[in-house]
């Protein structure tokens, strides 16, 4: 009797151990990209969030991330695979991984799914993005202000929701100081192609732009600014200043640790609950980064005060009224645009001599 005691209390202890091993495994966090993660952009800024994260939870985390998935099929696969290795958070990090991020959460239920910038959710999957245009907003008023031209240049990826009040946030911002500035939008149809970018920086040039404005991940509009000369550009997503020390005016910067931390932390806990979450200028998780020296005092003021505005939600850039470019009011006057209304914008702003590509 007292060796079948001691045999089951020996047991007991063995599980017991293997219970507290198991338990301090790492959780495991998975990523996908879009891009690169060298495109010095988008890409980049998240793969410095998840290296952030990792390091503030101090080995209690394992993360790992593939790089440069085609936005379909290949995205499921990718999604797929990250959840059969053991990943318990896989952060989807492009607009286009929606649907196959949909769909591998359906059939992963234990596993937590976040996706950027989309819009579809489950009890296992949740959604985040930057409010973008607080910085288009300030980009635009630094664009007003610096053109000698009056003509601005916008290099669009795809025309989604976020990059059509991106485009709008731009032009509102630099009407505000400018009345007589007008806006050119050049597609480049892809997210990260530095040849198409430096493409689509060229045509918006030579068509008189002389500030230039990008929703495309890699310097090359800036270096193509830099190189033409008489140009402005403002950086995407990261620091770009290096690329293009005379052009550059100032960067905006993505800074995505807070949220992945916020994020892996409830799951730790045990509290984590899918959200539509948006974050900007007053989460810190949206940045202004090296406005350069060599401007205009007053346009160091304007864009430092614009930013604090934005920030302390004074200013909110689609606040009514306001007219779509076919005369038609698409925001009541007095009425801020709630986050639901945002991911739904589908209209240039009045004064946009333009069409949504369909």
């Amino acid at each position: 009797m007292k060796l079948k005691l001691k045999q089951l209390l020996a047991g007991l202890g063995l599980m017991t151990c293997a219970v507290m091993a198991q338990a301090e495994e790492p959780l495991k966090v998975g990523f996908v990209y879009v891009g690169p993660v060298g495109d010095l952009g988008w890409s980049y800024e998240h793969d410095q969030g998840r290296q952030e994260m990792e390091k503030y939870f101090n080995g209690k985390v394992k993360t790992t991330y593939v790089e440069n998935v085609p936005e379909g099929a290949d995205a499921e696969r990718v999604i797929t695979q990250l959840a059969k290795d053991g990943n318990k958070v896989i952060f989807t990090t492009s607009f286009g991984f929606m649907n196959a991020t949909y769909k591998v959460a359906k059939k992963f239920p234990n596993v937590i799914f976040e996706h950027a910038t989309g819009y579809k959710r489950l009890p296992n999957m949740g959604t985040y993005v930057l409010r973008t245009y607080e910085g288009r907003y300030v980009s635009g008023v630094a664009a007003g202000m610096l053109t000698k031209s009056n003509t601005i240049g916008y290099i669009g990826a795809f025309p989604i929701p976020e990059v059509i009040r991106d485009i709008d946030a731009v032009y509102m911002g630099a009407k505000s100081v400018n009345p007589n500035v007008k806006l050119k939008i050049v597609w480049a149809n892809t997210w990260y192609d530095p040849g198409k970018e430096a493409d689509a920086a060229n045509a918006l040039m030579d068509q008189g732009v002389d500030v230039l404005i990008q929703h495309t991940d890699s310097p090359a509009p800036l270096i193509a600014a830099e190189k033409r000369g008489g140009v402005r550009a403002i950086g995407q997503a990261s620091d770009m200043s290096k690329f293009a020390p005379n052009a550059h005016v100032y960067s905006v910067r993505d800074h995505w640790a807070p949220y992945y931390i916020k994020v892996v932390q409830s799951v730790m806990d045990g509290t984590y609950k899918p959200q539509d979450y948006w974050g900007g200028f007053h989460e810190d998780v949206l940045q202004l980064a090296s406005i350069n020296d060599n401007l205009p005092a007053d346009v160091k003021q304007a864009i430092n005060d614009t930013y604090a505005k934005i920030k302390s939600g004074e200013l909110k850039p689609f606040t009514g009224p306001i007219k779509d470019n076919t005369g038609k009011e698409v925001v009541a006057a007095g009425h801020a645009l709630t986050d639901e209304e945002l991911a739904q914008v589908n209209w240039y702003v009045e004064g946009i001599d333009d069409k949504i590509p369909q």
